[in-house]
């Protein structure tokens, strides 16, 4: 599949989910990354009008393990997130955030994602660790 058939087949596994909720998009695809973004709104606030830790922390998984998705072949392979780590360095009220998740381990059995959270002018907002175990599908 090409970048623009990844883009596609990640945002179209979105609807019904927590993905849809968050309006997490799918936007680039690389050799080892992969891209997403949210909106900052009211939605994703905690009560303060901060971006909530916990949404960082869903889209961080949700980009980290669909990265992992695209990097097995799911016929075969599922993947589970199993640790997760964020760091929040810096909040945000409103505007849109990026999280570029990069592959620092890609082991058969297990995926250890980077996932660097960042504003519209690439200031650093939280940085995410998510380690994804790959299993066997079941039959």
């Amino acid at each position: 599949m090409n970048k623009k058939e990844i883009l596609e087949k990640l945002n179209e596994l979105t609807p019904k989910t927590l993905m849809e909720t968050l309006e997490i998009t799918y936007t680039d695809v690389g050799e080892d990354f992969v891209e997403a973004s949210m909106p900052v709104n009211s939605r994703v606030h905690q009560p303060l009008g901060l971006l909530h830790g916990g949404a960082i922390v869903a889209l961080a998984e949700s980009v980290g393990s669909a990265a992992s998705y695209i990097f097995v072949n799911p016929k075969e392979s599922d993947v589970r997130g199993v640790e997760i780590a964020a760091n929040h360095v810096k909040s945000k009220r409103e505007g849109t955030v990026r999280a570029i998740a990069k592959i620092i381990h890609r082991g058969r059995t297990t995926h250890l994602w980077q996932i660097r959270v960042v504003d519209e002018e690439e200031n650093l907002i939280s940085l995410c660790k998510l380690t994804n175990i790959v299993l066997p599908r079941k039959k």
